[in-house]
């Protein structure tokens, strides 16, 4: 079934929706319910609208995506894909999907390397098409052989960008104002998302046992609790005292009820430039990175850095390892002065038994 408009469905405000209806009025859950169901009337409303070949397979796997339980900005990012991703195939002479081949697909990754698209962005898309395709096998409207054959992105694996500790010394003494101070803090001794920091509301934050609950993180959906340090329940303390009781979310812009991710950009360029730092390149997501990196150089075990961040693997949190694996760095050092000294030291010369079959191998005959 394909709901016409959210009026005719909606399990939480049945009948007409109230124009005057704000998020604070409605619990979380009901909110993030709302927001889903909103998502998949409207997404089936711009398919049908968009003059696409054949919408009724896009909006089958948009409804797909819905009982799948996937968040609101997931089923619009869907959206916005299916729109570019159908759009491409008829310019490209592909009138319908039961028409799609691999050279279509093929195309499609190329016509978005001719735009010069960055490798993480094109590698997103390619997870997108793929998992298109693979609802379409299922469905029975396109051939298995489509996807018979690896279709990846090389994506470079960088290393996190930490910013280093004088640089942040800089930031945090420009800072005077109170609530700019403590969201600052609050980012860099937490590791929050701050997309999960601007959605933190009071009833989350609890100072006397210096923690802050998050129930379902934005990124993964991972719940997990993240703890203050004492700056940063000095600085949280201040703004408590000085915030507007009647506000529901930690944070706020002046005039309004929440905080954008825009505004508190911008904020953070602001200090960046203050402090002389606005070349440098860093980002809010970078005190992210620099918490990781600062607890893994302080000893913390990465075991228990990986809750902390609210990864799922470790595989993602062993990334900063890599900029603070101090002992790497002491070996290099200790054996680089014994080369520059053009010494030689027991600890590292060759491996005995590695020596003996060395030399065993060059005493054995010729092959003829």
């Amino acid at each position: 079934m394909i709901y016409a408009n959210i009026e005719s469905y909606h399990p939480v405000f049945p009948g007409k929706i109230q124009k005057n209806l704000t998020e604070n009025t409605v619990h979380r859950g009901d909110q993030c319910s709302y927001h889903r169901i909103h998502a998949l009337t409207t997404g089936i409303q711009r398919l049908s609208e968009a003059e696409l070949p054949e919408p009724y397979h896009a909006q089958r796997y948009l409804q797909h995506k819905y009982r799948c339980n996937l968040r609101a900005s997931t089923m619009r990012g869907t959206i916005s894909f299916l729109i570019i991703f159908l759009s491409f195939l008829s310019h490209h002479g592909t009138p319908s999907v039961h028409m799609l081949s691999r050279e279509d697909l093929e195309a499609f990754i190329e016509h978005l390397q001719d735009q010069g698209l960055q490798a993480n962005t094109i590698a997103s898309r390619v997870k997108q098409v793929k998992a298109f395709v693979r609802f379409l096998i299922e469905e029975g409207v396109v051939a298995p052989q489509v996807l018979s054959k690896r279709l990846t992105i090389k994506v470079p694996d960088s290393l996190p960008r930490a910013i280093p500790p004088e640089d942040m010394r800089r930031v945090i003494d420009v800072i005077e104002d109170i609530r700019d101070r403590a969201l600052i803090l609050v980012l860099l001794r937490t590791g929050m998302r701050i997309g999960e920091l601007l959605a933190t509301t009071m009833g989350e934050v609890l100072c006397k046992e210096r923690k802050i609950l998050i129930y379902e993180a934005q990124k993964n959906r991972v719940g997990r609790v993240v703890y203050l340090s004492d700056d940063a329940v000095g600085a949280l303390e201040a703004w408590l005292t000085k915030r507007d009781p009647t506000k529901e979310y930690l944070f706020y812009a002046r005039g309004s009820t929440t905080m954008c991710y825009t505004t508190a950009r911008t904020m953070f360029q602001r200090y960046l430039m203050k402090a002389g730092l606005a070349h440098t390149g860093y980002t809010l997501h970078s005190l992210r990175h620099t918490f990781a990196t600062e607890l893994l150089n302080a000893g913390m075990h990465i075991e228990c850095l990986q809750p902390l961040l609210g990864h799922r693997s470790l595989v993602m949190t062993r990334r900063y390892a890599r900029l603070s694996d101090t002992t790497r760095e002491q070996e290099y050092f200790k054996a680089m002065e014994i080369i520059e000294r053009g010494e030689k030291h027991v600890h590292y010369q060759l491996d005995s038994e590695l020596q003996a079959i060395l030399e065993e191998a060059q005493l054995l005959p010729p092959h003829r």
